[in-house]
């Protein structure tokens, strides 16, 4: 799913919503023309200490090459004996981004198969040839960041936890059975607060009602999932080239969420 806005008297309209059945249609689209800067739900990198440790190149784009050339079985193999080895409560390697995110570790590859998401999604990246600040030059017409949804909203629902809710809140599922009456009311708040730019971005967002409509009740969460990376997105477009609010002590190996 991607969510299409744009910057308009300060706050950020939501266009609309394109899905993409196959990862080819999306590689299509990202290899036209265009001008545009976007946040993209996927690692674009792997903790340093676990290349390190598998010998694999250090530098980004040897590195990504060398893991795309890989079967999934073939990383999956790969990442399990190097977390076997380790100790209990230890097993996964981290990304710096990894803290201040609240992301999963990029070398998981269940619940959720991020490893996976990486290694399909960033050959398409590479091969339509957009730039990714901070890691590997492309076209600087269409650039892209790596985003996390969940970042924001659990900052929305954080502070209305905060604010006396019994616990923190889950806005989504795929699983039919979980999509329940709790999450449709934390997607209608995640919305309302999008929409007043109720959170530390300060970045407003304008919809239209049936757009409001769709997002809340999209219950797999896909629809806000995108919405929330388009925020992120206009957060690092106001930060500007050519960093997009990207941290200038960023590794260069592992990448960094915008906005964590």
């Amino acid at each position: 799913m991607l969510a299409l806005g744009e910057e308009a008297q300060g706050r950020v309209v939501l266009r609309r919503l394109e899905r993409f059945d196959t990862l080819d249609a999306f590689g299509a689209w990202l290899r036209q023309p265009g001008d545009w800067l976007g946040g993209f739900d996927l690692p674009f990198g792997l903790p340093r200490e676990l290349v390190q440790a598998l010998g694999w190149p250090t530098d980004w784009h040897a590195c990504m090459q060398h893991y795309a050339a890989l079967t999934r079985e073939a990383v999956r193999d790969r990442f399990a004996a190097f977390c076997d080895a380790r100790p209990a409560g230890a097993k996964f390697a981290h990304r710096a981004t990894d803290g201040p995110a609240g992301s999963s570790p990029s070398m998981k590859w269940v619940n959720p198969p991020v490893a996976y998401m990486l290694h399909a999604g960033v050959p398409l990246l590479l091969d339509a040839g957009v730039h990714l600040p901070g890691l590997h030059g492309g076209d600087p017409r269409r650039v892209a960041l790596e985003a996390y949804p969940g970042l924001l909203a659990r900052e929305v629902l954080g502070n209305l936890h905060r604010a006396g809710d019994a616990a923190q809140r889950s806005y989504k599922s795929d699983d039919k059975a979980r999509q329940t009456p709790e999450r449709l009311i934390a997607r209608k708040d995640i919305v309302t607060a999008l929409e007043h730019g109720q959170t530390r971005l300060q970045v407003r967002l304008k919809l239209s009602h049936a757009q409001r409509d769709a997002l809340i009740d999209d219950a797999s969460g896909d629809s806000l999932d995108a919405v929330l990376c388009l925020l992120q997105a206009a957060w690092g477009a106001r930060q500007g080239a050519p960093r997009y609010g990207l941290p200038k002590a960023m590794d260069p190996l592992e990448g960094w969420i915008v906005t964590a």
